[in-house]
């Protein structure tokens, strides 16, 4: 899929005409479902006059050209990607990335990386270089041998950025993938060095047949890919498997085998609370799907947060196998593949599920795949636009005459394995009635004073070499700039023994990529786990699927003890997601948000409530705090 395409020659004449830019923005909008920011347009009209010119002075008018080339598995595009036939006769493909930069920030200590203004950004010669990756082993194969190039053009870009971008990359694989600036896009000394220079010498106009091969190819990952990515996650300690979590592999296994064998389609729903390791069997079973032959798994989480983690611990081979499912179904999931939905609780209902309807969106990922293996946890399901239970899984399974399978785990590997505290803290978060003396000595559990102590005590692990963060119910404003500074917005004051006293904090970045001039404030989606997290305060849609070692749970004021019961209050919350919705249906939403989030500490948790008679409530239950350094 692409937004326009054809002849170099008469490519280059339509995008001088003062009808194009609009008529694109309008396909667009028709192929993706929603509009090109005006940024990207701004991009249109000034990098893609610039390219063609610098094709046609290299004498390349007969050669095809795509411009917003799809890569369904990914959900990115490629700028422009020219198409010619090499002189053995195989298709070939040259990936150019469009920057209309003048300069950049760069830093040794992150090669990889560029600051354009206030975004960090991929460096754009690693960034070629995935595409060119992605065409090798998600389109070539045997029926479309495919040979495969890379570039990238900055037409405004002088001498000094060019320099400066290629030092960047100097030492690395990525240094093969040219960057071409103003000075080289000209046709100097003749037409065939610009050629050269665009990775398009020798090129013949390429075939209507293998034009047609290549837009109708299917993609699906390359037996070499599959290979890799399951040795990585075979070979990682992360994915280890205990107990319950491999009789659980075992079971969705012969159900997939099952499946796969006799040509029916299946849904396997694998239940289980935090720390169950339900996101660990996903990835094990990922490896294993990989090294069966003809598979083709995908997994697939509505957490961006998480993704990105699983994308970082299995490193580049999982390009393509693990994405963010939302409010669209990847295109590259086909009829013949196996999905592996975790965190299926976090699946869009949009716009609210009180209708009853099965989610449409995902009910077209699960119908689409022979297998469709979801991973749910009911309890965690925080927000009126999220959201799906067993029953209405298995009751759509039978409405679409697909076997059923449900698998529940029980063993618990979180919170250091201690079952006590899940059933504690269950009892603490139900909406009312008794919660017993938490009696329990497998988990380092207290009731903290005020926030100088959970301060203190958060740097001492850190300190110490341990993850520790601090956590807070969505109930103070989030208005910072996306990157740095952040405003400290979390502001709690109370009275201590030497009068009023006074807290604050930022909330986690926003950023998807942490700023190069400010590495010690992580990205969103490594707040949890890498240097500098412990300073920002996390909220549920942080945290959730996360995991650390030692963790301070804030309760505000949206959520307070009132006699034997607990009172939801949805005007103290700040998430717009709760504007309008009543008190008794918020409860609910209050009550599993704090449950995901006393549930992050592998070793310790505190917990404190801005509420003093919450807090009062909390010292009836919990041993205190030890304040004394190096204690609790």
């Amino acid at each position: 899929m692409h937004l326009h395409g054809g002849e170099v020659a008469d490519v280059a004449r339509d995008v001088t005409q003062s009808t194009f830019i609009a008529a694109c923005e309008q396909r667009f909008i028709k192929m993706f479902g929603f509009a090109p920011s005006k940024e990207e347009v701004r991009s249109w009209q000034r990098s893609w006059p610039a390219l063609m010119s610098a094709l046609c002075s290299a004498g390349l008018g007969e050669l095809r050209v795509l411009l917003e080339y799809s890569l369904p598995a990914t959900g990115e595009r490629i700028d422009a990607l020219v198409i010619g036939e090499a002189p053995d006769g195989r298709l070939c493909t040259v990936v150019i990335e469009l920057k209309q930069w003048t300069t950049v920030q760069t830093s040794p200590l992150r090669p990889g990386m560029a600051k354009i203004g206030q975004r960090t950004v991929q460096h754009p010669s690693r960034q070629v270089r995935g595409y060119v990756s992605y065409l090798q082993e998600w389109v070539a194969r045997d029926e479309i041998p495919l040979l495969t190039r890379g570039l990238t053009v900055l037409h405004d870009g002088g001498p000094e950025l060019i320099h400066q971008l290629r030092q960047g990359v100097a030492r690395g694989s990525a240094a093969s993938f040219p960057l071409l600036g103003r000075d080289d896009l000209t046709a100097h000394p003749t037409p065939e060095d610009l050629a050269e220079r665009l990775g398009c010498a020798a090129l013949r106009p390429p075939s209507r047949e293998g034009i047609k091969a290549f837009l109708n190819a299917e993609h699906r990952p390359s037996p070499a890919l599959l290979a890799r990515a399951g040795h990585v996650i075979e070979g990682n300690d992360a994915f280890t498997l205990l107990g319950d979590q491999d009789l659980a592999l075992q079971e969705v296994w012969h159900s997939v085998e099952a499946s796969q064998e006799r040509g029916t389609h299946s849904t396997i729903v694998v239940t289980g609370g935090p720390g169950t390791g339900k996101t660990v069997i996903a990835c094990r079973l990922l490896g294993d799907l990989c090294r069966r032959p003809n598979a083709n798994p995908r997994l697939l989480s509505p957490s961006g947060t998480l993704t990105r983690q699983l994308k970082r611990t299995v490193g580049d081979t999982s390009r393509g196998l693990i994405a963010t499912f939302t409010d669209k179904v990847p295109a590259a999931v086909v009829a013949d593949g196996v999905v592996l939905l975790d965190e299926a609780h976090r699946a869009r209902t949009y716009p609210d599920h009180s209708r009853g309807a099965f989610p449409f969106t995902l009910g077209k990922l699960v119908n689409r795949a022979s297998v469709a293996v979801l991973f749910l946890d009911e309890q965690q399901i925080v927000r009126p636009t999220e959201g799906i239970t067993l029953d209405e899984l298995e009751q759509h399974a039978r409405d679409h005459d697909r076997y059923f399978c449900h698998i529940d785990l029980t063993t618990q590997f979180r919170c250091n394995g201690s079952s006590a505290y899940h059933q504690w803290i269950d009892q603490f978060l139900r909406p009312e009635g008794h919660t017993p003396l938490w009696a329990g000595s497998d988990y380092d559990l207290a009731v903290i004073g005020d926030p100088d102590q959970f301060t203190h005590w958060v740097s001492a692990h850190t300190d110490n070499g341990l993850t520790a963060r601090i956590t807070a119910g969505f109930c103070w404003p989030w208005e910072s700039q996306a990157a740095h500074p952040l405003r400290p917005e979390v502001e709690i004051s109370w009275t201590g023994p030497d009068g009023p006293r006074a807290w604050s904090r930022p909330w986690n970045a926003r950023i998807e990529e942490t700023d190069l001039d400010h590495p010690q404030v992580p990205a969103r989606p490594y707040w949890a786990t890498d240097t500098g997290g412990h300073e920002q305060v996390g909220c549920i849609y942080t945290a959730q699927g996360m995991e650390y070692a030692y963790n301070v749970v804030i309760i505000g004021n949206d959520l307070v003890r009132r006699g034997d019961k607990w009172v939801a209050r949805p005007d103290k919350s700040f998430d717009s997601v709760f504007k309008d919705i009543s008190p008794d249906r918020y409860l609910r939403y209050a009550l599993n948000s704090y449950r995901v989030l006393a549930t992050r500490g592998a070793r310790g948790t505190r917990l404190y409530s801005i509420d003093p008679e919450t807090q009062t409530h909390l010292e009836t239950l919990l041993p205190q705090h030890d304040q004394r350094p190096g204690q609790g």
